[in-house]
């Protein structure tokens, strides 16, 4: 057995075991780079010192409002500096944070801030009507709110809530960070685009996030003080956890509120940005800047793009602009990227179109990951051929706790001891992994994914439709749209305009579809309607 059988006085204390926490980064940060940029909005330019102010400020104000560990904080915030704040200040008080998707209807943001249970909830100004028409429709008590203006960009405070800054100024510099005492404790609660009915409560870890950040810095291959741009939403994976992960860099996060080409352009030039995440569309609107919104630059941007893959045409596009891509992939329930298509130098010299699909493959597991791989339905990897397909397979310290509430969804997403992803793809002969079909039927518009079943369940509403399906329409701007195949009752009628605006009533306006066909719909023997070859017309109109 040799000496160690015996482990007496070999235990974990305080001076041998913290629990990894992303929390740490930014107390390292406030001490190590407290004079160095740590966040960028317009005028509003923090240092590390600073930034650590004011995310203790915000967890002492919303511990000074009631909300104990354990609680949900809510937000409601574009790519703006309270919303980097909150990613800190609200775990810092103990609580959970809920970055709600600010592009959602009424309806799915009063189920997220009653399902969530949210004490509190940071709201931007521009979406106050949204939240609050939230709360009316909750049949309990919603979340207080603390508005957050955004002057500079046209959104002067209303005058209802206390705003953020006042609440900051009147809020204890002092407040001793609540840090968890168990890194498989509630850092996030991220609510996904659920592919049927109502969106589930994904629930990540401390442990997890920390894990994800430093798999993040290895494989973007960063070095100290990067300047990132945040075009992926916070609200999305937490912006792919890479707020998290700046101050252990002592990097600069740029905000960005609207995404133009124009805006990260400037960015690049005037800040010196040298990281950003984005989906394809965001690839081609740099490839279709005008040239009024250019600007030159001299270094080499890295970006990691996810959603979908991105378009050969659109690579070779844009890195001769300065621009090198890394494909990632990941789910809401994998706290963003777990994958990469990992570039070898043997790849370098071959011709453009072959790198290129290289490229657009999803790749290999990132190194805080333990096993990726495709199944079959007995959970048997597939061969390694180039082209049978399965369900990819995911396993690693980056995967949720599970869904809120729901432990039979959490229980099947987990069976076998792998969280199913949903994803079809193969396996090519070098192991790197390749989508085929984004499980079946959800469509990815602008890195956003939207549920066919709840866009059908919508135009079944109105009272002329018989029979509808919803496909994905390719689309030059947002990677794929909504496209509605809808069959009428017999005598009866509606225009394509109506029924787009029908659907607008109760749908978000991206998950609306952007084109309706009126015709018979094709259907098996069983009267199931064939919606592989409705996807085909879809890609000719």
């Amino acid at each position: 057995m040799g000496w160690m059988a015996d482990e007496t006085g070999l235990d974990k204390n305080a001076a041998n075991y913290v629990p990894l926490t992303p929390l740490s980064f930014l107390k390292r940060a406030a001490c190590v780079f407290p004079n160095d940029l740590a966040v960028v909005y317009g005028d509003h330019r923090k240092s590390y010192s600073e930034y650590h102010d004011r995310c203790t400020r915000l967890a002492s104000a919303l511990a000074a409002m009631g909300v104990k560990p354990g609680e949900v904080v809510a937000t409601i915030l574009p790519n703006v500096p309270a919303q980097a704040e909150a990613h800190f200040g609200v775990p810092a008080c103990g609580a959970v944070l809920n970055t709600i998707n600010i592009r959602l209807d009424v309806d799915t943001v009063s189920y997220i801030f009653g399902h969530g249970e949210a004490r509190v909830a940071l709201v931007d100004t521009q979406f106050l009507g949204l939240a609050e028409a939230a709360i009316e429709a909750m049949e309990g008590d919603g979340p207080h709110i603390i508005e957050v203006p955004d002057p500079a960009h046209g959104y002067p405070a209303s005058g209802k809530y206390p705003t953020y800054e006042d609440v900051l100024a009147q809020a204890d510099p002092d407040f001793d960070w609540i840090m968890p005492q168990d890194e498989w404790e509630s850092l996030a609660l991220n609510y996904t685009s659920g592919t049927t009915g109502r969106p589930k409560g994904v629930v990540y870890h401390h442990r997890g996030a920390y894990l994800l950040c430093f798999g993040t810095v290895v494989s973007w291959r960063m070095t100290l003080r990067p300047v990132y741009l945040t075009i992926v939403p916070l609200f999305h994976c937490n912006g792919w956890n890479h707020t998290w992960l700046m101050p252990m860099m002592g990097g600069t996060l740029v905000c960005l509120r609207d995404i133009t080409a124009k805006g990260i352009y400037d960015a690049i030039a005037d800040e010196g940005v040298t990281h950003f995440g984005g989906a394809p569309i965001v690839l081609n609107m740099i490839v279709n800047a005008r040239d009024d919104e250019r600007r030159p630059f001299d270094h080499v941007v890295e970006v990691f793009t996810a959603g979908a893959p991105p378009p050969a045409a659109t690579l070779a596009a844009i890195e001769p602009l300065g621009f090198n891509v890394t494909q990632v992939y990941g789910l809401t329930e994998t706290f963003g990227h777990v994958t990469e298509c990992l570039w070898r130098p043997e790849w370098d010299d071959l011709p453009d179109e072959e790198r290129y699909a290289i490229k657009a493959r999803t790749g290999v597991l990132m190194p805080m990951m333990e096993h990726i791989t495709v199944m079959d339905e007995n959970m048997n990897e597939v061969p390694w051929d180039g082209h049978t397909t399965g369900e990819i397979m995911i396993r690693g310290n980056s995967v949720m706790k599970g869904y809120l509430k729901n432990p039979e969804a959490t229980a099947e997403a987990f069976a076998g001891g792998y969280f199913h992803s949903g994803d079809v793809a193969f396996m090519h002969e070098d192991g790197y992994i390749k989508i085929t079909d984004r499980a079946k039927d959800v469509i990815i518009s602008g890195g956003e994914n939207i549920s066919s079943v709840e866009v059908e369940g919508v135009l079944m509403k109105h009272p002329a439709v018989l029979l509808c399906a919803v496909v994905a329409k390719p689309d030059e701007k947002w990677g794929e749209v909504p496209c509605a195949f809808v069959e009428l009752k017999e005598g009866q009628s509606v225009s394509e305009e109506e029924l787009i605006a029908f659907s607008r009533q109760t749908l978000a306006g991206f998950k609306a579809p952007k084109k309706v066909v009126f015709r018979e719909l094709p259907k098996t023997s069983t009267g199931k309607i064939q919606k592989f070859r409705l996807r085909e017309v879809a890609k000719s109109l």
